[in-house]
């Protein structure tokens, strides 16, 4: 997870651009208020998008241990936050800390969405082999998760943006894979599990994908009326 930011700053050496846009700091209190709303995002899609599978019977349920349900996922919540932000941070220096404002900066159409498209992208490899959130059918598996990805993707790079920090995009990722791969997916059974929910799961994808779009459109439409400028 850190080949993203060991190849950033390679880039940064050979372009000599200095370190100083990856945003370090943690950004005021616009920060503050993105590192407090970038666990939301994990939260609303694993209640919405599991609860609809465990209610309508798509997916089964089992009481996971750690005490049940609710213990664990505060302990997810704490691990993601922890852990999970130290290995999310290797991911998000080098794509939302780098690549993301290179495209803007570029003027390429729709960042948030090409940014996601090839954050995706280098996860395929691991999909389609069978080793990371394969099911049954590993090329259905890459083609949701790409969706799944680029929705993450796009509030991801919001908080990145707002903030003017990296601390808010490397958070929510590392609570996304804390909360969503943890008390969700190991409460999950049954054989359409891994069709429906879990980061290939449809959906999840669904969902993340209507959040993001959502997140996204609010973004650049403040953003256009703030600055008199269409992107």
């Amino acid at each position: 997870m850190w080949t993203p930011a060991i190849s950033s700053f390679v880039a940064r050496a050979v372009r000599r651009e200095g370190i100083r846009d990856v945003s370090f700091r943690l950004g005021g209190r616009e920060g503050l208020r993105m590192l407090l709303l970038a666990p939301v995002m994990p939260l609303i899609v694993g209640a919405v998008a599991y609860g609809i599978g465990w209610a309508t019977g798509l997916v089964g349920y089992k009481t996971p241990g750690h005490g049940g349900f609710f213990p664990y996922l505060g302990l997810a919540i704490v691990v993601g936050a922890t852990e999970g932000v130290l290995s999310g941070a290797g991911e998000e220096i080098g794509w939302r800390g780098y690549m993301l404002t290179r495209l803007i900066d570029a003027g390429v159409p729709r960042p948030l969405l090409v940014s996601g498209l090839i954050w995706a992208a280098w996860h395929l490899p691991l999909i389609l082999s069978g080793q990371y959130a394969a099911g049954a059918n590993p090329m259905l598996s890459a083609a949701v998760f790409v969706v799944d990805v680029v929705g993450i993707g796009f509030v991801i790079g919001v908080l990145r943006l707002r903030s003017g920090s990296v601390w808010p995009a490397a958070l929510l990722h590392g609570t996304w894979n804390g909360i969503i791969q943890l008390p969700f997916d190991q409460s999950s059974t049954g054989p359409g599990a891994t069709f429906w929910v879990g980061e290939s799961g449809i959906l999840v994808a669904a969902l993340s994908l209507t959040l993001g779009v959502l997140v996204a459109r609010s973004y650049w439409t403040t953003r256009e009326v703030s600055t008199g400028k269409s992107t």
